[in-house]
């Protein structure tokens, strides 16, 4: 096999391809090594009164392989930019309502650790000693506690008491004797027996109090006011069984009462209270079991009662939600037609846009990824805004907004490592369904070498989900595989958030289905565009986007190798083993395998294998959870079975996020793009001038 970099001289650049100009294209495109020099701000915490910003600075360290998470401050006024806690991995650093103290989470001598830090010494101490982490800590409204989650652990279930083994013996590990539904998890393994419930804790340190008790888990807590906390939980039997649901209770810290706040069929959460303390907002939806429903923006008094819906007349799904400083208005993030956006929402209901740029921390693949804080104390109804702005050719940076008016960028954390180089141009097309004609939205990463004369490879890449959203961000993905000399398309096809409930919920009970129409359009716009070889193509996607290229390949024949990633092949298989099984069987089949075997049949590109002349690469991670590795592992069988050309690239220690550490993107991207050059017909070519 061709090395990709020669690959791009020969096949691409043929008539340039000396040593000396394959030197110059290492040193000005996205190589890639160069993913190590990634920088991107993630969390903006905006002090109280809008002075200062603080952030956890998100970096590649190249001997751990990891990211690494740092914390720095901006002043909003002159853009100083220093370090706060470096030396260290640290997240979810908060403001104390005065502005005088922070509190972040740590980690100390391997330990978890919540650190408290004094806004004008520097100086800080651990709160406290955790056997397990705690969650991202809340303060009280006089400062003088925080809340937090924590897991409790529990005594392991036994059925019988094993005899004790000779001194000296070397017997086989106990066995482990399991009985909870979800008992592993994408990204965590084989879950530890436990329940996690809200701890308190005082800001002067100590031991923190245990408030929530008993089986059913409890978390995300707020302040209702000093003695009285809001949590999130599922207080019913069985709640394994309805993994979405969820209440909003009232728990007073004098006497540990519970009170629920909400009762509908539905998840209620991430409750905010307001700046007067007399209305609590929160998110949620009434749960008609769909795959996909869009969540909407409540208000309710501190009693639960006068519950009113936002946003109604507002179709996008809201995100996340923070309190105007003077109360009138609530600022929420939503993802809206490919941007991730800002908007406030006042208590009647009116829904009016502040910024379409947050995103930028999603750095392998180009999804809507960002937040946003908002100052407490200052602003009133113009609110100062911290959030992460992203773009085409940059990760994301701090900026720093008043409401509406625009944004002042605070940070420039990547243009050492990316200013000199040529990134691939994106182009936005929308191009009509062929099946419906609905119109799509795509973009286009453009090689730097571009031009429309119908002899470049297409990559098709498609998003997970498949309940997500692609948009005009920064991806290093996306731009290695430009870098290489490849035109990459990366489309929202329907089910795809952002474009309303409708056009989200067309594959409900249909998935995979006409959005795989969808994505030929956009093929078949840019064959008919000149812009790619229809020779020359190639498809690939992650999780979601695993399922809809096997399905692809299935279906057609026109693309010269696939590369499908951690995919679902059989949905049986996936409805039965997957962390999120409930999930699967109660939302997007609303019925078990066994009740309605054909249709799980139908849905499953195990049952188009028999199709399949596509040369496809199947790549899975050895500890996914999500997708599990028997579902890459059947259909790699499957494919051998058939006689075609197929390999099974094992990502080891890796989960679901298949690339999150440097090593393993590079090892992704550079993998996919060895098979394609193994089969592309260009190369073949000059293999065959060469022999």
């Amino acid at each position: 096999m061709m090395k990709l970099r020669y690959l791009l001289a020969a096949c691409c650049l043929s008539s340039m391809a000396t040593t000396a100009f394959a030197k110059d294209v290492a040193d000005n495109r996205f190589t890639a090594e160069r993913v190590f020099d990634l920088e991107y701000a993630d969390d903006p915490q905006i002090s109280p009164d809008g002075s200062t910003i603080v952030y956890a600075r998100k970096s590649m360290d190249r001997f751990a392989d990891r990211v690494k998470s740092e914390l720095w401050s901006v002043d909003t006024r002159s853009g100083a930019h220093r370090p706060m806690v470096t030396g260290q991995s640290s997240s979810s650093v908060r403001w104390s309502p005065d502005g005088d103290r922070l509190v972040y989470l740590t980690s100390t001598n391997g330990k978890p650790d919540m650190r408290l830090r004094y806004a004008d010494s520097g100086e800080s101490f651990s709160l406290g000693q955790f056997e397990f982490p705690p969650n991202a800590p809340v303060w009280s409204p006089d400062g003088k506690s925080l809340a937090f989650a924590m897991l409790v652990p529990d005594k392991p279930v036994t059925l019988a008491q094993p005899p004790r083994a000779p001194k000296g013996a070397n017997w086989a590990k106990p066995v482990k004797v399991i009985d909870d539904l979800v008992f592993r998890f994408d990204g965590a393994g084989y879950l530890p027996k436990g329940t996690r419930h809200v701890f308190v804790l005082s800001t002067e340190g100590g031991t923190a109090r245990q408030i929530t008790r008993g089986d059913k888990e409890f978390g995300a807590p707020q302040w209702l006011d000093n003695d009285t906390l809001l949590v999130t939980g599922n207080d019913v039997e069985n709640a394994d069984l309805d993994p979405i649901e969820s209440e909003i209770y009232r728990v007073t810290l004098s006497d540990g009462s519970r009170t629920a706040l909400t009762q509908r069929d539905g998840p209620d959460i991430a409750p905010r209270v307001s700046p007067d303390r007399s209305r609590i907002a929160y998110l949620g939806y009434d749960d008609k079991l769909k795959a996909y429903q869009q969540t909407d923006v409540y208000v309710m008094n501190t009693d639960g009662s006068g519950i009113r819906n936002l946003t109604s007349g507002y179709d996008r799904s809201i995100g996340s939600i923070a309190w105007r400083a003077d109360g009138r208005a609530l600022i929420a993030q939503s993802e809206v037609d490919g941007a991730l956006t800002l908007v406030s929402i006042d208590l009647s209901g009116n829904v009016r846009q502040l910024q379409r740029d947050v995103g930028g921390t999603s750095i392998g693949r180009p999804y809507a990824s960002g937040s946003f804080s908002v100052a407490s104390r200052a602003g009133g109804s113009t609110p100062l805004i911290a959030y992460t702005k992203g773009s085409a050719q940059r990760p994301a940076d701090v900026a720093y907004a008043r409401g509406g008016r625009a944004a002042r960028t605070l940070t420039n954390l990547n243009e050492d490592a990316l200013g000199h180089l040529q990134l691939a141009t994106i182009e936005e097309i929308q191009i009509p369904s062929s099946h419906d004609g609905r119109p799509i939205e795509a973009w286009v990463a453009l090689p730097p070498d571009f031009r429309a004369d119908g002899s470049f490879p297409l990559i098709l890449e498609i998003h997970g989900g498949p309940h997500t959203m692609y948009g005009p961000f920064f991806a290093a993905e996306i731009q290695r595989f430009a870098a290489e000399g490849y035109v990459t398309a990366y489309v929202n096809p329907r089910g795809s958030t952002g474009y309303g409930e409708e056009f989200a919920q067309l594959i409900d009970l249909n998935y995979p289905g006409e959005d795989h129409d969808d994505l030929m359009s956009v093929v078949d716009a840019l064959v008919a565009r000149n812009y790619v070889s229809a020779d020359r193509l190639f498809i690939t996607g992650g999780s979601g986007g695993g399922v809809l290229t096997a399905w692809a390949v299935g279906k057609t024949d026109r693309f010269a190798a696939a590369a499908t990633i951690k995919p679902v092949i059989n949905w049986a298989s996936m409805a039965l083993s997957a962390d999120i099984s409930r999930f699967v069987s109660r939302h997007w089949f609303r019925a078990q395998p066994w009740e309605q075997p054909q249709e799980y049949w139908r849905r499953s590109p195990l049952s188009l294998v028999g199709n399949v002349k596509t040369p496809t690469m199947v790549m899975v991670g050895e500890a996914d959870w999500r997708t599990p590795t028997w579902e890459a592992e059947q259909y790699y069988t499957a494919l051998k079975v058939q006689n075609v050309d197929t390999v099974l690239v094992r990502v080891p220690g890796a989960p679901h996020l298949i690339a999150g550490r440097p090593s393993q993107l590079i090892a992704k991207t550079d993998n996919i793009m060895g098979w394609f050059a193994k089969y592309d017909p260009a190369g073949k070519e000059e293999n065959a001038a060469e022999d």
